[in-house]
């Protein structure tokens, strides 16, 4: 299981997460286990998170996660939960969206920011049709109230509601903050980092610039007022939402220092802006962009290009740039190449394929860059990872028609039946069995006839199932035939978004034609699987944010079965960011190869690296214990440990 912790230390404690989503309180210099919490008790758990957050009070010292929907507040001493928050120690980023709370699921994966007695959080949606709005919520620490919401699809009256279409914030979600926020404590401001508008690929029902999609946005932190915005890309169709929280930086600007942000992005572009107003500190072009071919859509014609810095990815890609590691693959993917529709970095989504580079998962991910405030060099890890889009028209009704049993059970469960028995089929006792198990109490026969004509609490179903009680019963028995496709599984999840906010069978949504990306996040590769693009796959980069150049680049990673005898590195794409350290050294994990290296920062020299047990997808943090100086890094789950670990290394 993939572990993405940054872990964080207090008074000699280290307090993380586990590739499973279980809260750990750890002696800093032994790594002694001083207590756990299991926020799901004992069930199977897991999902990505990224870390907690810390507030205190005098001897009120307590530990912020969320786990699942939930958010927790616990005891930082003792890990007990405070029961005067919320209800028992826990609110549901549930309640305050827009659906029904008991049909949707909204999960945070990064931790949300302290500012006084708030807590600020965004959370991750669905990325599909009739998702949630990616909401940003404040919570009081002391009570769990929710204090202020700022609303990232504008309502009518706020400010960028008319960059959408009219009433659009009803149905369209997504622009989500999802990979964490940053503060300015002493101007009391929040910076996010916002994603994209969903659907991702796909954007005829949201036609305009769509504010805040993909944008920087600054919030006074007490009230979540909008003081400023800046965005990187334009009505998105390419799923190019911003994936790391804008680094706080200072540069040197004719001998006077500015206050700013630096937000890294997918693309390879860093813009850097000034933190009061948002204006950019390098010039930035809106350049022309291609028009999209696909019926209904309006791509937005211009799209930001910052002049400098250069990007830190590449963003072109030609024939002379295809591998060779055999003449018949070769010409497998020229010919694919030459059957792409590719017209540069903004090429739209098309029926026919288009390549997208850097990709989804190109240029930085959620590791993000790390800033040396004494020398103003900002180092980011970037990748190099090519994909195809390719555009598919569906009709959602007669597709969820053709679903598997169990997924339209799944569906019918969710919109009726989850309500009282739970999304999980836990159920409420006494009132509200739990079905979880239900396959050893009740024959089939019997479960239908109790659905079809009610039993106890629960009404006759027979007019409302109209011939779906075998999905249904499908669905509660684990009935499977095979996995679904990635096709499948989207319908089922737009479907069932859709049932969240009580649309009806016949509502114009649910009935219009869409179209969904079949290949996303896919590598464009050769017929053996190895990557299309001639290495180097991953960089290090240092930059200096006073000039906009280039101090150093380094290859970063290595794929040996893929090396040439004899020849350099190939680089390899990674998630996890850089920490540098006021004693010269930067820090960082994030490649395939499992290795944990530490550079100069000077020059990009390497200075000694490691083989972990797995791959380490996340940031490392540095800290001093008992006189000592540490380096720590979460690292992923593998045969023998599938929750993961934390490693901690002693600097000499």
């Amino acid at each position: 299981m993939n572990s993405e912790c940054n872990p964080i230390v207090i008074d000699g404690v280290m307090y993380a997460t586990s590739a499973r989503h279980r809260l750990y309180a750890i002696n800093a210099s032994t790594g002694q286990q001083l207590w756990t919490f299991d926020p799901f008790e004992g069930g199977e758990g897991g999902g990505v998170y990224r870390g907690v957050a810390y507030w205190e009070d005098g001897e009120d010292k307590r530990i912020l996660y969320t786990a699942g929907d939930n958010l927790f507040a616990q005891n930082a001493k003792t890990g007990e939960l405070i029961t005067t928050f919320g209800t028992n120690g826990k609110v549901s980023m549930n309640e305050g969206l827009r659906g029904d709370p008991k049909k949707i699921s909204v999960i945070p994966t990064s931790p949300g920011i302290v500012f006084g007695d708030l807590l600020i959080l965004g959370a991750e949606v669905s990325e599909l049709y009739g998702a949630e709005p990616g909401y940003i919520r404040a919570y009081d620490v002391r009570s769990g109230k929710l204090e202020w919401t700022f609303h990232t699809i504008p309502h009518p009256g706020e400010p960028g509601y008319e960059t959408w279409p009219k009433d659009a914030w009803k149905h369209v979600g997504g622009v989500n903050d999802w990979a964490g926020m940053s503060l300015d404590k002493k101007r009391g401001m929040v910076f996010l980092a916002l994603g994209s508008p969903s659907y991702d690929f796909y954007g005829g029902d949201r036609i305009g610039q769509n504010l805040y999609g993909n944008s920087v946005v600054a919030l006074d932190a007490r009230t979540g007022k909008y003081k400023w915005h800046f965005q990187t890309v334009h009505h998105d169709l390419w799923d190019y939402d911003l994936p790391a929280p804008p680094n706080l930086v200072t540069l040197e600007r004719d001998g006077k220092k500015i206050d700013a942000v630096a937000q890294t992005t997918k693309t390879g572009f860093l813009f850097v802006l000034d933190r009061d107003t948002g204006q950019p500190l390098f010039p930035v072009e809106e350049r022309r962009v291609p028009p999209s071919h696909v019926s209904g859509e309006q791509a937005w014609p211009t799209q930001p290009f910052p002049l400098k810095p250069a990007p830190y990815s590449r963003q072109h890609m030609t024939e002379d740039d295809l591998t060779s590691y055999s003449p018949v693959a070769h010409d497998s993917l020229l010919k694919k190449f030459r059957s792409l529709r590719y017209e540069g970095l903004f090429t739209p989504p098309d029926p026919k394929g288009t390549l997208m580079i850097p990709g989804t998962r190109g240029g930085s991910n959620w590791g993000g860059g790390a800033f040396d405030r004494e020398t103003g060099i900002f180092y980011v890890k970037s990748s190099d990872s090519p994909e195809i889009d390719h555009l598919r028209k569906v009709s959602p009704e007669k597709s969820f028609s053709r679903q598997s049993p169990f997924n339209r059970g799944k569906a019918i469960y969710m919109k009726h039946c989850s309500s009282c028995h739970g999304r999980d089929r836990n159920g409420n006792e006494p009132d509200y069995p739990p079905l979880r198990n239900i396959k050893d109490k009740l024959s089939k026969d019997i479960a239908i006839k109790k659905i079809m004509e009610g039993s106890g609490r629960m009404p006759a179903f027979e007019q409302i199932l109209q011939g779906s009680e075998d999905a249904l019963v499908a669905f509660l028995y684990d009935v499977t035939t095979g996995r679904p496709s990635r096709e499948e599984a989207d319908l089922f999840e737009v479907h069932t978004n859709r049932q969240a906010v009580d649309e009806s069978p016949e509502s114009s949504r649910d009935t219009a034609v869409m179209y969904l990306n079949v290949t996303p996040f896919s590598h464009f590769n050769d017929i053996e699987g190895r990557p299309a693009l001639k290495p180097p796959w991953g960089h290090l980069n240092a930059i200096n944010l006073n000039t906009g150049e280039y101090a150093w680049k380094v290859v970063i990673g290595n794929r040996p079965e893929l090396q040439e005898k004899g020849g350099p590195e190939t680089g390899s794409e990674g998630y996890g960011g850089p920490i540098v350290t006021a004693g010269g050294l930067l820090f960082i994990g994030g490649t395939h190869d499992k290795k944990f290296r530490a550079y100069d920062k000077e020059n990009g020299e390497l200075l000694w690296e490691t083989t972990l047990p797995a791959v380490a997808n996340a940031t490392p943090c540095t800290y001093f214990s008992n006189g000592k100086q540490y380096v720590a890094i979460s690292v992923a789950g593998d045969e023998k440990n599938p929750a993961g670990s934390i490693m901690a290394f002693a600097l000499p």
